[in-house]
């Protein structure tokens, strides 16, 4: 028996041993973290019996779980900085038996402020169709910023943006849109666009764009391969939609295009076989003149007719047409055009000038005969972006039409044209009596005299000479009134000029409220083939 109890007293003792031997120490694995800026995911392990608990002040740091029993490895989810300073964090781990507690530091790094690009580098071709002419940069960035685009790089441009810093520091990706214009030379363009932020920081990171555009095709000026590159090239440019040019057949059966023929009046040897005359019609475009017109040297007439949607476009004639310094006769009609370019005044030789239907708002001021010396027939009917019966009754202001001309353009009357077209526009008011005007001279009897056409009555009743030289004026579906002049009445011209077609219908009412219709409109030509006895009344002339 006493054996027996002194064995158990010794199994006693030995358990005792064991379990104070075997008993589980409070800890974690880490007492310190560093993140950086980004944040994220960091494991940390608890080494516990019982109970624990884990807390923390701040939100910026969530812990799964947040309490336990036994050891666990725990989640740390550390969100990201939201400002550039860096932050430190107090996690304190706690038992929830003997209140024991462990704290973990967690430090973060702040965002350094930064530009970044998507793409450094961009490369862009020398031409493309106005809508394609752009390339997208994605920039991240936790400051706002300025485009800066060199000034010798003007073929580029930016559009609007917005960088919505909406979450403190934290970048943000904008998408800026770049616009480019096409290259006319032949050889490639650099630019080099830089991201400037908006307020005095230091980047720890700044990116730029450099881009690169490829070379104009070379087209061989003053030949006949030239022009034919050159007219294609236009054509692409233009959108034609009709084209049949075809760059593997001669050039003399391109329909819309005449060649230069030895005997040709004006043909000289070097022009033999080059452009004489180019139609271009049905195209789609938003922009001027294609630069590749500048090429057509030969050419003695151009006819640039039918823009897609003109109605809607406020476009100039662009300064490479002003290159063609020998056209005799030029139309670009339904373009979209508001502008002559300031350098349009080169065009000398301009013997005929077709600009109708287009969207001029008021008439050109360089179209004088002093800056066009040559040009004796002015066409610009139809420059209306919509027709508009009722002035009065509009607040519309970009009618174009001449619409904001004030009073008869009479510097027009002055030039003495052989024909001067203003049909269906927008033009108002009453036709200028030009009485006081010493501009406009009264027929002398010498001239009576001289002419026998020209009837007594010219002298007798001091009508006035406008435009004697001019076989065409046509003024019709405008919206003028009051009196007709007497010098339109009486005009040596005006049985040439279909008057009951062309000058006396009117249209609508103008912006005061006042009917377009001439008061004094003869009932018919009788009064003035009375006058003008030596001319012979048309067969049907109403009586």
């Amino acid at each position: 028996m006493k054996k027996y109890i002194w064995m158990m007293l010794l199994a006693t003792a030995f358990v005792g041993c064991s379990s104070d031997d075997n008993t589980v120490d409070f800890s974690t694995d880490r007492d310190l973290i560093q993140v950086t800026e980004v944040g994220g995911t960091e494991l940390v392990q608890i080494v516990a019996e019982g109970e624990w608990t884990a807390s923390t002040e701040d939100a910026w740091i969530a812990i799964s779980p947040a309490n336990g029993r036994g050891t666990t490895t725990c989640k740390f989810l550390i969100d990201s900085a939201k400002t550039a300073d860096a932050r430190r964090a107090t996690v304190r781990i706690r038992s929830n038996e003997s209140w024991e507690s462990k704290d973990i530091t967690v430090e973060q790094t702040g965002y350094p402020y930064l530009i970044e690009v998507d793409k450094e580098s961009i490369e862009v071709s020398n031409y493309a169709k106005s809508e394609q002419r752009t390339f997208d940069v994605r920039v991240r960035s936790n400051v706002d910023f300025d485009v800066k685009i060199p000034t010798d790089a003007s073929w580029l441009s930016n559009e609007k943006y917005s960088l919505k810093l909406t979450s403190g520091i934290r970048p943000r990706e904008v998408v800026v849109r770049f616009n480019w214009d096409i290259n006319t030379r032949p050889e490639e363009r650099l630019a080099a666009i830089e991201f400037t932020p908006k307020q005095d920081v230091t980047l720890s990171r700044q990116q730029g764009v450099n881009v690169k555009q490829q070379a104009a095709e070379p087209i061989e000026e003053g030949t006949r391969a030239g022009d034919s590159v050159a007219l294609l090239s236009i054509a692409r440019t233009l959108d034609m939609m009709e084209s049949t040019w075809d760059n593997g057949e001669p050039m003399n059966l391109w329909q819309g295009v005449t060649l230069w023929e030895e005997g040709m009046e004006g043909c000289t040897p070097e022009k033999v076989g080059r452009v004489k005359y180019a139609q271009f019609f049905l195209f789609y475009t938003k922009e001027p003149l294609p630069f590749e017109v500048r090429y057509l040297t030969a050419a003695e007439e151009l006819y640039i007719f039918s823009n897609a949607n003109s109605f809607l476009y406020n476009l100039s004639t662009g300064e490479y047409i002003s290159e063609l310094t020998q056209l005799k006769r030029l139309t670009i009609g339904a373009y979209g055009l508001t502008e002559l370019h300031p350098s349009f005044t080169n065009l000398k030789n301009l013997e005929y000038l077709n600009i109708c239907s287009n969207n001029f708002q008021t008439v050109p001021d360089i179209l004088t005969k002093e800056n066009f010396p040559n040009l004796r027939a002015l066409v610009m009917n139809a420059n209306q972006r919509a027709a508009v019966y009722d002035l009065s009754n509009t607040t519309r202001t970009d009618l174009g039409g001449f619409i904001d001309e004030e009073t008869f353009p009479v510097d027009l009357l002055k030039w003495d044209l052989d024909t001067l077209v203003l049909s269906v526009n927008h033009l108002q008011g009453e036709l200028p009596d030009l009485a006081d005007d010493p501009d406009f001279p009264y027929y002398t009897q010498q001239e009576i005299d001289a002419v026998d056409t020209l009837p007594q009555y010219l002298v007798d009743n001091r009508i006035k000479k406008v435009m004697p030289s001019t076989k065409l004026f046509a003024i019709n579906a405008n919206h003028f009134y009051g009196k007709l002049p007497d010098w339109l009445l009486y005009h040596p011209a005006l049985d040439l000029w279909f008057p009951y077609s062309l000058v006396f219908p009117q249209d609508g009412r103008a912006s005061n409220g006042r009917a377009a219709m001439f008061e004094n409109e003869p009932m018919n030509m009788n009064y003035y083939y009375d006058i003008y006895t030596t001319k012979t009344k048309p067969t049907g002339t109403p009586e």
